[in-house]
């Protein structure tokens, strides 16, 4: 379940000018800006007839630079790609939803934006 949203994630934000590229974790080696998600935790969210699943989506974007006016244009095309994810094969989506974001800068400089999200899927 977890490789299929990742996935679908991925396949949403990969229609949007990241340079560095989206990837399924975070890569040691990309050109700024890019993306990473990450699934979990995951929870049981069935019912008496049928299987579900709650999971928890972080969508990283990280940027270098004096600003982080790029890196919230990013996360704002972001948020909107992944809560447009309509389908996860195998699974039907009953909601797609933004829980939270911020924005953190490092000593060297880069800046990292977190959006999360909660989905619950019913198998199909």
């Amino acid at each position: 379940m977890t490789a299929v949203l990742t996935e679908a994630v991925i396949a949403a934000l990969e229609k949007l000018d990241i340079p560095g590229g989206v990837h399924d974790a975070a890569p040691e080696r990309a050109a700024y800006p890019h993306a990473f998600v990450d699934i979990g935790p995951v929870s049981d969210w069935g019912n008496k007839s049928g299987a579900g699943r709650e999971a928890r989506i972080a969508v990283t974007i990280a940027d270098k630079g004096r600003s982080a006016a790029r890196l919230h244009g990013l996360m704002n095309e972001a948020e909107g790609a992944v809560s447009a994810v309509g389908a996860v094969s195998g699974w039907s989506l009953v909601s797609l939803r933004f829980l939270r974001s911020r924005v953190a800068r490092d000593r060297d400089g880069r800046w990292a934006g977190v959006i999360e999200f909660r989905a619950r899927m019913l198998a199909a």
